[in-house]
């Protein structure tokens, strides 16, 4: 009988394989990256404790990153880049709906705040992302925040914008301010949420990401509306 030979795997399947361990090479990367960014800081963690933590060689961190700034920007992209496409993609739907009026005031911070609900689905990891955040935030290095900010560049833009055009009583910096207060509402609440349901005598839970945005955006609308507090501009009313 002729001898059976036995096919070996096309270039196809041998690719794809290649892509699917390369993708969960960066993957184990970025997990083990984000876990000890957030417990040991950004200059507190070595790449070479990311390569143990992640069960990786250095090799691997410089072929998909490159150096220590391009994982700390990957880090970020990878949970802010979903926000901020959602972020847009509510506005884009405010400003079609109001056409050439200005956006609804409420609904335009609802459409910067909702999409933290995302955090939701991250479950034992979500604690993790929020530490991180707020290592960003708070990081003396210029450099990490300017890669922080860079995130936000497109959101800022269009949301100072739309802000603008629903409260046009404020002047330009006390709408920066106003912006960074809600910004900073935020990420505190996140950032001491664990602590919440010690803080509140058990009336509130740490876990309700969607309680916060219910409860934050009343708070920052009605901070928004409030005139200036040289006296300039009128009070906007509903």
């Amino acid at each position: 009988m002729p001898e059976k030979t036995t096919k070996r795997p096309g270039k196809r399947v041998q690719d794809a394989e290649g892509e699917s361990l390369q993708r969960d090479t960066k993957d184990r990367i970025l997990d083990a990256a984000e876990r000890m960014f957030a417990h040991g800081g950004f200059h507190g963690t070595s790449l070479r404790s990311i390569t143990g933590e992640a069960g990786v060689n250095l090799a691997a961190i410089h072929y998909h990153y490159g150096s220590k700034d391009e994982l700390i920007q990957a880090v970020f992209a990878r949970r802010l880049a979903p926000l901020n496409r959602e972020r847009l993609l509510l506005l884009d739907d405010l400003e079609a709906q109001a056409g050439g009026t200005g956006p609804d005031l409420e609904a335009v911070i609802h459409a910067f705040l909702a999409p933290v609900r995302r955090l939701d689905d991250e479950g034992s990891s979500r604690h993790v992302v929020v530490s991180l955040l707020g290592q960003a935030i708070t990081q003396p290095d210029e450099k990490i925040r300017r890669l922080f900010v860079s995130q936000f560049t497109e959101v800022g833009r269009r949301f100072l914008a739309a802000l603008a055009r629903a409260v046009p009583h404020l002047p330009p910096e006390e709408m920066f301010w106003r912006l960074m207060f809600m910004v900073g509402a935020m990420v505190h609440t996140m950032t001491v949420s664990q602590h919440l349901e010690e803080f509140s005598g058990g009336i509130c839970r740490s876990a309700d990401v969607s309680s916060l945005v219910t409860h934050l955006v009343p708070f920052v609308t009605a901070g928004m509306r409030a005139p200036a507090p040289d006296g300039g501009g009128r009070l906007e009313t509903e």
